[in-house]
């Protein structure tokens, strides 16, 4: 999370004055009477409210001026439909305006496009995982969260993986004190790329497996699950999952090779 200071060209955000319920209800009376000067005064003394909710977002520096402009579209839509009868605090109303703005200019935002009901259906997965925490004490398996949501397995693991940012290929990943290693030292050279025989090696090889290490492999590497996970399912240990896996890999390899 971004913690430090925003910036607001022309004000301070720290004098920021926050309005009495009493204020609140005579301003919103005056503009809604037609008296613009008291809208500008009921947006003034509501700027707390959406730095407040900002702050539960994970913001850069060079983003977060621009979501605060966009918590301040949502506090405006809440001033101009708030009503008075009902007898509601305006915060409370309006939080779920400001936060909806905000959640919504952060899914459109990423560099990488990635569609809206990928998006929607990644924050309902850590949405139901937060839940699931919450009353048992452990995170959910792929396979609770598939029958919960009604979501194929695979997909679970590429829904979650549209929320990350994308990361330059020339990202530092190492240095020993020597050359730097970035990124795109690592990627495969596609000029390289795996012929005929070497696709039929690695099947051969992992059909040659053991059952139970086709079956981490494939949990591991196809849908996506973590070795906790694999070992609640299969009722083993996380260590025994850790060695059948490096095993398994350890045979592909001496197979491939």
């Amino acid at each position: 999370m971004y913690n430090k200071k925003v910036s607001i060209p022309g004000i301070n955000t720290s004098n920021i004055k926050t309005l009495s319920n009493e204020e609140m209800v005579e301003l919103f009376k005056r503009y809604q009477s037609g008296d613009q000067f008291a809208k500008d005064l009921l947006v003034e003394g509501n700027l707390k409210l959406v730095l407040s909710i900002l702050k539960r977002f994970k913001t850069t520096e060079d983003n977060i001026n621009d979501m605060f402009q966009i918590g301040c579209i949502g506090l405006i839509k809440a001033i101009d439909n708030f009503d008075l009868s009902l007898n509601v605090c305006f915060s409370t109303y309006a939080v779920f305006l400001i936060k909806g703005e905000i959640l919504r200019a952060f899914r459109d935002s990423t560099p990488i496009r990635v569609s809206r009901g990928t998006k929607d259906i990644a924050y309902k997965i850590l949405a139901f995982k937060e839940k699931y925490y919450n009353t048992h004490g452990y995170e959910p398996s792929n396979e609770e969260i598939s029958k919960e949501l009604g979501i194929e397995e695979y997909f679970i693991s590429y829904a979650l993986t549209s929320l990350k940012e994308p990361v330059s290929i020339y990202q530092p990943i190492y240095n020993d004190g020597g050359d730097t290693i970035f990124l795109l030292d690592q990627i495969a050279n596609k000029k390289e790329e795996y012929d005929r025989e070497t696709l039929m090696s690695l099947r051969k090889a992992i059909n040659g497996l053991k059952v139970r290490e086709q079956e981490i492999i494939y949990s591991r590497y196809i849908v996506g699950k973590t070795q906790t996970e694999l070992s609640r399912e299969l009722n083993i240990s996380q260590a025994q999952v850790s060695r059948i896996e490096k095993t398994a890999l350890e045979n592909i390899k001496r197979y491939v090779k």
